[in-house]
């Protein structure tokens, strides 16, 4: 069972890699796929004769059980936003993304920084 999964697994990294490289094809096969499984959950709940009420009622209860309510309908990244009392990326000004850009940048240099300190700290220590 192990293997079938890793093989998957591995299956799904190289396709996402390739496609990766197209993503107007990408966003098409992903398209496609998400509408026939839907259309898939949608004739299989008419097949089991599962009424409207009867079927919000599961899907909230699968959405709350599985963590996913929330990220589904509003997502992560607006949430954190909120938290932190950001604007939404649209509402930001180019000046205002220039300044997060440099501020990465300065803190991506600092972490280099660190690193190399590090490095020469632990050829010290394994030379003697």
């Amino acid at each position: 069972m192990k293997s079938i999964i890793r093989f998957f697994d591995k299956l799904e990294d190289n396709v996402r890699g390739c496609l990766s490289h197209y993503p107007i094809l990408y966003g098409l096969l992903g398209g496609i796929g998400i509408v026939l499984f839907w259309r898939g959950v949608w004739y299989l709940a008419d097949d089991l004769h599962v009424g409207s009420l009867e079927s919000f009622i599961i899907s909230v209860i699968i959405l709350l059980l599985t963590g996913l309510f929330v990220s589904v309908f509003i997502g992560d990244q607006v949430i954190i936003s909120g938290l932190h009392h950001e604007k939404k990326l649209v509402e930001k000004t180019e000046e205002e993304l220039k300044k997060e850009s440099d501020s990465l940048a300065s803190i991506r240099k600092d972490l280099k920084n660190i690193s190399n300190k590090l490095e020469k700290i632990e050829q010290k220590i394994l030379q003697k």
